[in-house]
C-alpha cells in the first residue's frame, strides 16, 4: 500500500461499460478499460428467439452490465499498476432512463426460464421509445387534472421515462407486470449488485420517476391512467432515496471477487452519466450548461432559480448537487445520426478516397465539409432521427432534410446534419434563457469533442464561448469524484470536483461572420421545427403506415 489513494468510476454506456482508475489527490487518470456488451442493443429479435420485435424497441441483457464489473474493473486496476488495497471507493453512472424489471432479490425477469421469450422481461434501454402511446396518455391525463408536477417537466412526460415504460408493461404483458416486484433504474440495479443494498438515487427518482417535493404522482392519478395501475408506486417503484455522493454500502464478497477489490470498499449512490459529468467539468455553478455529446446529447445545469421551462426533461432540487436546482434537457440523436448517415448515405468513391488518405470516413467528410462557407450547401435539416427529446418531447418525430437539389452531395448533407444538432442545442439554450434561467457558458464533454469542426459549429451556431472537458472518460471521472466524496476523502461533491475535475475555458470562441450567417440559417431551422413539430401530424401518420407493415411481432 502507498500514501496515494484511488477511486474507480464505472460508466455504463449504450454499447459498453468503461472503468477508470483516478488518483484522489489531483484527479489524475491512471488507466481505463472497456468491456463491450455481448448483446449490444436488442432491436430486432430476442436472444434465441426468432420473432420480430416492434419498431422503436431497444432492450438490453442486464448480465452484460455485470460482465463489465468482472472484466473492465480488474483490467483497469492492472493497467494502472496500483495495489487494489489503495482503492478507497467505487462510483457508477448509467444511461437513463434504463429500467430493469426484477424479482424481490434483484433477479432480472429475463433471467427466469419462463420469461426469456418475453420482451417486457428485459431491460428497457433509455432509447426504448415504443411507449409513446402511454406517454401521450400520461400527459393528457396530467394536463386534464392540472397535476402540479407537470410544469417542472416542461409540460410533457417522455416515453423514455419510468411511468411510460411501466404502463407499457401493464398494458401489453400483465403477467410480467404482476411478476415484477421492483421496476429499477439500471443505475440503482448495478449498485445493488455491488453492495447488496437497493438504494434509489435522487437523480433518476426526480428526473425520470416524477418525484417532486418528496412525492410521486398520486394514487388517484395512477388509477385514472388505468384501473389496476394505482398501486404502481407503492408496490413496484417507491424505495428509500440516497443523495448523490453518499455511500450506498460496501462491496459484497461476491462483488469483491468480480472486481478484484477488497470487500467493504464504499460504493457511491448511483447516478446518471450526464449528471456526474458536471462534477468532472468542475461546472457546478449556476449558468454553466454542460452538454455531454455522444450517441445522444444530454444538457444539464445547476441554477439558483426555479422556473418552468417548456419541454425540459425536468428540474429537480439536488438532482445534480445538493442545494441547487438541477435542470436537464437533451437531444435523442446526435452521434447516432452521423453514424447512420455514414453507414447508409455515402457513395463508395468517398470510402475509397478516405482509405487512400488514411482517414476514417467521418474524418474525410469532416475535412471536406470544413472547406465550405456557412450556408453554401443551401440546406437545413432537423435532427429528429431518434425523435425529439427537448423541447417537443415527441419520439414519433423523424429526421428531415430541406433544400436538396441534383447538385447536393453527401458532404453537403453531412455538414447540414452537424449544423442541425447545433441548432437543436441552440433551441434548448434559448428556451432556458427565455424562461428566466440564465445560460452563461456552454461546456462540452464526450466522444464528439474530437471533431473540431463540429465544436466550432456549435460555438458559432449557439453564439456562446465553448469550454471543453479534456477527459476522454468524463462520466467515469465524475463517478470517481462522487466515489471520493462517498468514501469521505472530501466533505462533499463540489469540494471533490474542485480538486479532481477540470475544463478548458473558452476552447472555442464564436467567429462573428459565422454567427451572422448561422443566425439566418437558424431562422429557417426554427420555421421547419415549428411546421413539422407543431404544425401537422405528418410524421406520426408515416410512423403508423410503417407500423402497419410490421409482421411477426414478439409478445
Amino acid at each position: 500500500m502507498t500514501d496515494e489513494k484511488y477511486t474507480i468510476g464505472i460508466d455504463f454506456g449504450t454499447l459498453s461499460g468503461r472503468a477508470l482508475v483516478v488518483r484522489v489527490s489531483d484527479g489524475h487518470e491512471m488507466a481505463s478499460a472497456e468491456h463491450t456488451y455481448e448483446h449490444a442493443v436488442i432491436t430486432d429479435t430476442l436472444p434465441g428467439h426468432p420473432g420480430r420485435l416492434p419498431s422503436s424497441t431497444a432492450l438490453q441483457v442486464p448480465a452484460d452490465y455485470v460482465n463489465v464489473l468482472r472484466t473492465a474493473v480488474p483490467a483497469a486496476v492492472a493497467a494502472a499498476g496500483i495495489d487494489p488495497r489503495d482503492v478507497i471507493g467505487v462510483g457508477t453512472d448509467f444511461t437513463a432512463c434504463t429500467m430493469v424489471p426484477v424479482t424481490a432479490d434483484g433477479t432480472p425477469l429475463c433471467e427466469l426460464d419462463e420469461f426469456t421469450d418475453r420482451r417486457h422481461a428485459y431491460a428497457k434501454l433509455w432509447r426504448h421509445h415504443s411507449p409513446q402511446r402511454q406517454a401521450d396518455h400520461i400527459n393528457a391525463v396530467a394536463q386534464r387534472r392540472g397535476e402540479a408536477w407537470l410544469p417542472r417537466y416542461g409540460g410533457l412526460i417522455s416515453s423514455e421515462w419510468e411511468f411510460a415504460k411501466a404502463l407499457e408493461i401493464f398494458d401489453e404483458d400483465p403477467e410480467i407486470y404482476q411478476a415484477m416486484d421492483h421496476f429499477v433504474e439500471a443505475a440503482d440495479w448495478i449498485v445493488w449488485q455491488l453492495c447488496g443494498t437497493y438504494v434509489r438515487n435522487a437523480c433518476t427518482a426526480g428526473y425520470k420517476g416524477i418525484r417532486q417535493d418528496g412525492q410521486y404522482p398520486s394514487r388517484e392519478f395512477l388509477a385514472e391512467l388505468r384501473p389496476g395501475f394505482e398501486d404502481f408506486v407503492t408496490d413496484k417503484l417507491e424505495h428509500p432515496i440516497g443523495n448523490l455522493g453518499d455511500c450506498a454500502g460496501g462491496l459484497t464478497a461476491e462483488a469483491a471477487r468480480w472486481t478484484g477489490l477488497p470487500e467493504g470498499v464504499p460504493v457511491a449512490v448511483g447516478n446518471v452519466d450526464a449528471h456526474v459529468t458536471v462534477a468532472a467539468a468542475d461546472a457546478l455553478e449556476s449558468g454553466q450548461l454542460v452538454a455531454i455529446m455522444g450517441t445522444s446529447t444530454c444538457h444539464v445545469m445547476n441554477s439558483d432559480v426555479l422556473r418552468e421551462v417548456p419541454g425540459m426533461c425536468g428540474v429537480v432540487l439536488g438532482g445534480i448537487s445538493d442545494g441547487s436546482w438541477g435542470y436537464e434537457a437533451g437531444q435523442s440523436g446526435v452521434g447516432d445520426i452521423f453514424a447512420w448517415f455514414v453507414d447508409n448515405c455515402v457513395p463508395e468513391q468517398y470510402h475509397v478516397e478516405a482509405r487512400r488518405r488514411g482517414l476514417t470516413l467521418h474524418e474525410h467528410l469532416t475535412d471536406l465539409a470544413g472547406r465550405q462557407q456557412v450556408g453554401e450547401h443551401g440546406l437545413v435539416a432537423l435532427d429528429w432521427h431518434s425523435g425529439n427529446r427537448s423541447v417537443l418531447v415527441d419520439h414519433e418525430l423523424s429526421g428531415v432534410m430541406i433544400g436538396q437539389t441534383l447538385q447536393t452531395t453527401c458532404v453537403d448533407m453531412y455538414r447540414a446534419l452537424l449544423e442541425a444538432t447545433a441548432f437543436g442545442t441552440r433551441m434548448i439554450v434559448e428556451t432556458f434563457v427565455d424562461s428566466g434561467v440564465p445560460v452563461d457558458e456552454l461546456v462540452v464533454a464526450g466522444g464528439l469533442l474530437k471533431n473540431h469542426l463540429l465544436m466550432q459549429i456549435y460555438a458559432d451556431a449557439v453564439g456562446l464561448p465553448l469550454s471543453v472537458v479534456p477527459s476522454a472518460q468524463a462520466p467515469a471521472l465524475g463517478s470517481a469524484i462522487h466515489a471520493a466524496a462517498a468514501a469521505g476523502a472530501f466533505p462533499d461533491v463540489p469540494t471533490a470536483a474542485k480538486q479532481m475535475g477540470r475544463r478548458e475555458h473558452k476552447a472555442y470562441n464564436p467567429i462573428p461572420a459565422n454567427v451572422e450567417a448561422y443566425n439566418r440559417l437558424y431562422r429557417e431551422y426554427v420555421a421547419a421545427y415549428d411546421w413539422f413539430g407543431r404544425g401537422n401530424d405528418m410524421m406520426r401518420r408515416l410512423r403508423r403506415i410503417g407500423a402497419q407493415e410490421a409482421v411477426g411481432e414478439v409478445a
